[in-house]
């Protein structure tokens, strides 16, 4: 279904072009199909410990090793991790759905931590111990887009555990992967 909303782009050329927007729900809706890794993103430092459920993560560039994380501007966690400038994207495996939830939701933070088991790296950020692969990062750059920072973070130290299957967000629910075998 196309959005019927008209919105003016800047003039190029000195000629105004009409495009149809899209609307917010619609715009999420569409989103609902395009799957993801979830990833719990951890902080600590001086602004303190904090920690939040995100799919919206990627990868930049390996030179620098560099991916990007989006957060909500108005999230509770915002401030300490705009203090705190390190942060580690754990990349949950099959097995972290119910702590994906609880990191996910209003649970008190102490709560979100003493859930799972934590080690640290190279920034202090509390790496998930049975992660399938843990990116421990600083952050270099923030670009505002709309209710987001985009926080471009460069990958200090990482650590991967082959032995797990990853676990994916698509059409609003969460999905384990399984490591097909060869012929």
């Amino acid at each position: 279904m196309q959005s019927t909303l008209n919105a003016t782009l800047p003039a190029t050329n000195g000629v105004s072009t009409d495009i149809p927007a899209v609307e917010k729900q619609e715009f999420r809706d569409a989103m609902a199909h395009l799957g993801s890794a979830v990833n719990i993103i951890t902080t600590d430092g001086p602004g303190g410990q904090a920690g939040f459920t995100a799919s919206a993560v990627c990868s930049v560039t390996d030179t620098p090793p560099t991916l990007l994380v989006c957060l909500n501007r108005s999230a509770s966690v915002y401030p300490i991790f705009k203090e705190n400038q390190v942060l580690c994207v754990n990349t949950l495996a099959d097995c972290h759905e119910s702590l994906s939830n609880l990191f996910g939701g209003k649970t008190p933070m102490e709560q979100r931590f003493d859930a799972a088991e934590w080690t640290q790296l190279a920034t202090g950020s509390p790496i998930l111990s049975n992660a399938l692969v843990s990116f421990d990062c600083k952050v270099t750059q923030v670009t505002s887009v709309g209710t987001h920072d985009i926080l471009f973070c460069e990958a200090v130290a990482l650590r991967r555990n082959d032995e797990r299957h990853g676990l994916v967000y698509f059409d609003r629910r969460y999905h384990p992967l399984m490591r097909q075998l060869t012929c």
